[in-house]
């Protein structure tokens, strides 16, 4: 792969990577409300699904869901649901004691899943199949160079959000500022979720 096209693909997996998007938000408000340990699954699960679907991309599914509409609108609504019951579920922590495993948590299975409904992770992968891969004669060991780029960069910034979500932890445990928090953190899921409903 040429450097100038290596350089676009850092440029592309840093803007959306490191920009709040459902995983991003998802992970700092996991860490806020559960610690850092806890939001490990899900800040390990978003790189992996995230390889899955661009492998699928790669595959071929990216065409046929560009293809499809009714399919495309599946995955948007699904996303789009998800996103709302996770919002839903986010601002009903008033307190760290009450932000236990059967108020707000996302498994890895779960994290692994959302991907498949994230219109930006969609949107990310389509973009890097069609602009780095599909129709290059030496498409394999691009796919062989991209994939492990794009596992870092998710990996790196969901652990930089959730370690931001650690920090603020302690200073969320006094008053109300968590249950303020958590809904600022819902109204993100509802505006991500808004803006697929506009895409």
């Amino acid at each position: 792969m040429p450097l100038v096209e290596f350089t676009a693909l850092l440029v592309l997996a840093t803007a959306m990577s490191f920009t709040p998007g459902p995983n991003t938000t998802l992970s700092t408000a996991l860490a806020a409300n559960r610690g850092l340990p806890a939001a490990m699954r899900f800040v390990v699960a978003v790189p992996v699904g995230w390889s899955l679907l661009l492998l699928l991309c790669a595959a071929g599914l990216g065409a046929a869901v560009v293809a499809v509409p009714p399919l495309r609108w599946a995955i948007k609504a699904l996303g789009i649901g998800y996103l709302l019951w996770l919002a839903f579920k986010l601002a009903q922590s008033p307190r760290l004691g009450e932000a236990d495993a059967s108020r707000l948590s996302v498994g890895f299975w779960q994290g692994v899943a959302l991907q498949f409904v994230n219109i930006k992770a969609w949107l990310l992968a389509l973009t890097i199949v069609a602009g780095w891969i599909i129709g290059k004669d030496d498409g394999a060991a691009r796919l062989g160079i991209v994939l492990p780029v794009m596992l870092v960069f998710a990996f790196t910034s969901n652990l930089t959000y959730a370690a931001l979500g650690a920090l603020l932890r302690h200073w969320l445990a006094r008053g109300r500022r968590l249950l303020w928090f958590n809904r600022a953190m819902a109204a993100v899921l509802v505006a991500t979720a808004l803006w697929m409903v506009a895409a």
